[in-house]
């Protein structure tokens, strides 16, 4: 699991994810995760585009960035997750507490309201 950083326009912070968010990915990713989720009011987008596989062990650090997030007045999205990750997040209710977009604009437009 590798993590890219960047900021887009508006200050939102894109994380992209590329690997399995495995308990090995989560242990290669996480401290620079909650690294980039920190500070007041933070906007998060996270592209899970090249995210092929998700298990019990990285759900809960979407969760638990989501709601630190919100916590500091900010708000986290998800990017373009494939079906397969898609269907693991619907099965646990991840979909109902941090929002999916499909498309980029959509995202920022979204994160920017």
């Amino acid at each position: 699991m590798k993590l890219h950083f960047s900021e887009l326009e508006n200050g939102i912070r894109l994380i992209t994810l590329d690997g399995k968010l495995d308990s090995h990915g989560v242990d290669n990713v996480e401290f620079e995760f909650i690294h980039h989720c920190a500070g007041d009011t933070p906007r998060v987008l996270v592209d899970l585009s090249r995210v092929s596989y998700i298990s019990s062990i990285g759900i809960p650090m979407l969760v638990n960035a989501a709601r630190s997030v919100a916590a500091r007045g900010g708000e986290m999205a998800l990017l373009n997750p494939h079906h397969t990750v898609m269907d693991v997040l619907d099965l646990v209710g991840v979909s109902r507490i941090i929002p999916v977009y499909y498309d980029l604009g959509s995202a920022r437009a979204g994160l920017s309201s």
